[in-house]
């Protein structure tokens, strides 16, 4: 928090100082009542017109005060709660894929949604009000001890007994403020999966269901803000008849000085700065407990998390000029064995085909060679080097996937198949040639410029996985994982492209139910699953049936 605080130092001395105007403001404002009841005692008529005369010129002062301090304020709220959102944004994008699958989507969105805007609204406020009590708090009680050392020594001890009961509150505080923020990604997640599958609820006449469910959430997130709120208050509550209190034996004192020869200007004064100390810390020690509240969400949203998670978190770069070795690897799902002790050899441009019954486990094998799983046994070798000492970023940097499900985003078909990369317009046509999206771009009237709808819902399920393919090819990848790349594809376009996947030079390692007779068997190797155990074979033995798992 402290370096988010003083990333734009010059910014943030200005926002000390727009506190500061606030402090001067205020002590003007005692010291204008302290001259009027003094020029009230006096009864000199013309030194009550020049307090009357300074009076009018702080009426005027004051709002252009307020200006210029909420100015240089909003300027710097406004910047660092930008850095918030992009350290939160960042800790989200940067997270290995298998720590990123831990956690609904919908709870990074409420994070970067609800969080940010609960501690944008409450952050800088609660900072803004807890420097300005403070530091009114400290100039009262010097100017306290200036004027009377025995009453500042007495509310000096009044504020060690203030705060040493504010920090009673400080973790009641902070945990009502975090249940807040999990109950808020929890109503996202309901409310997500709810709108997701609307159609689903329709037809089945559900809707009943999910509404009250969706109330349920609602006021689970509404009875934890009712609950923090109260005990907000009840902070303040028993803060404030403390200070009730001490603000009563202030004037009980003050009016045996005032007895003794002391002069209503000056016991004015006085009673104002004593009470001012009691208001101060009012409200600074639950602002203290918010601030501490807020520190805590803001190193939820924007502090990387520790994580167990051991692929992709290493800084070695993925170098692949020769082989990737699986040496012993098995991998289990729910204590279920899914690969046991698999040992084979990937080489650099050849074509790999994984094969196996519906639920063998053709999918996890590759998302064990695709960096994507890390809880295996055994290793996994590229050129000598193990994959959990290098980066995922480096790794993905030289991959390209194509997926059965595909994602589009709401942008240009072009954005969409380079992925807002500086790909050249030669490999673009390429990707578009044999991917066979040239009939559809020519169908469209802005060609490849045509936007796109949400997940690229006004096209069919095969026009996207087109652009799912071009999209791949365009990356130019030195490996290629495909799974059910042509599944959504008429059969002479998937005989087409599954010919353009084994004439690249990129290393494939593919999944396909489909086969295409003279195609299919000019991949190099099988990998076919059974049981859980993995064998390799040459793909002619194997689709001439002269050898099997």
């Amino acid at each position: 928090m402290k370096e988010l605080l003083i990333k734009r130092k010059s910014k943030f001395i200005q926002y000390l100082f727009a506190c500061f105007l606030f402090m001067v403001d205020h002590f003007v404002e005692m010291g204008l009542f302290a001259l009027i009841f003094g020029a009230i005692e006096k009864g000199d008529i013309d030194n009550y017109k020049r307090v009357v005369i300074i009076t009018i010129v702080f009426v005027i002062y004051a709002p252009i005060n307020y200006l210029v301090s909420r100015l240089l304020r909003i300027r710097y709220m406004r910047d660092t709660i930008l850095d918030v959102r992009k350290q939160a944004f960042d800790k989200i994008i940067n997270m290995p894929f298998k720590q990123y699958s831990q956690k609904s989507k919908e709870v990074y969105i409420s994070n970067l949604i609800n969080d940010v805007n609960n501690f944008e609204n409450k952050f800088f406020i609660t900072l803004l009000n807890y420097i300005v009590n403070i530091g009114m708090f400290v100039v009262s009680l010097v100017f306290l001890f200036v004027f009377d050392l025995k009453l500042a020594a007495g509310m000096l001890l009044f504020s060690v007994v203030l705060y040493l009961l504010a920090s009673l509150f400080t973790k009641k505080t902070t945990a009502l403020e975090q249940e807040i923020s999990n109950k808020s990604e929890a109503f996202t997640t309901d409310l997500s999966n709810t709108f997701n599958g609307l159609e689903i609820l329709k037809l089945n006449n559900i809707e009943d269901k999910f509404l009250k469910k969706s109330v349920v959430s609602i006021n689970r997130l509404e009875r934890r803000k009712y609950i923090a709120s109260v005990f907000s208050h009840m902070q303040k509550d028993v803060i404030y008849t403390m200070a009730f209190v001490v603000s009563i034996s202030v004037l009980i004192y003050l009016g045996y000085r005032l007895q003794d020869g002391m002069d209503i200007g000056r016991a004015t004064f006085i009673y104002i700065l004593a009470s001012s100390i009691s208001t101060y810390l009012i409200r600074a020690f639950p602002l203290w407990n918010q601030i501490k509240a807020s520190m805590s969400i803001y190193d939820k949203i924007a502090k990387p998390e520790e994580t167990t998670i051991n692929i992709g978190m290493g800084t070695k770069s993925f170098k692949f000029d020769d082989k990737i070795e699986l040496l012993g690897v098995s991998f289990a799902f729910d204590k279920k064995e899914i690969i046991k002790d698999a040992s084979f050899t990937i080489e650099k441009g050849k074509k790999y085909l994984i094969k196996g019954v519906s639920g063998a486990g053709k999918t996890t094998l590759m998302n064990l060679m695709a960096m994507i799983h890390d809880d295996f046994e055994g290793k996994i070798i590229v050129d000598g080097e193990d994959y959990r000492d290098i980066s995922e970023k480096s790794f993905h940097d030289k991959v390209a996937f194509i997926y059965q499900d595909v994602f589009l985003f709401e942008d240009t078909i072009r954005n969409n198949i380079t992925l807002y990369k500086d790909i050249s317009d030669e490999q673009i046509d390429y990707a578009i040639k044999v991917s066979g999206l040239e009939p559809i771009l020519e169908e469209k009237e802005d060609g490849i410029h045509e936007r796109l709808t949400e997940n690229g819902k006004n096209l069919s399920g095969g026009q996207r996985q087109r652009i799912s393919i071009a999209r791949a090819i365009a990356k130019d990848s030195e490996i290629l994982f495909i799974d059910e790349g042509t599944s959504s594809l008429n059969e002479e376009l998937g005989r087409e492209i599954e010919k353009t996947f084994l004439e690249l030079k990129s290393t494939v390692i593919a999944i396909s139910h489909r086969y295409y007779e003279g195609v299919t068997e000019n991949y190099d190797y099988v990998i076919e699953l059974k049981n859980g155990e993995v064998c390799k074979f040459p793909a002619k033995d194997y689709f001439e049936e002269v050898i099997t798992c």
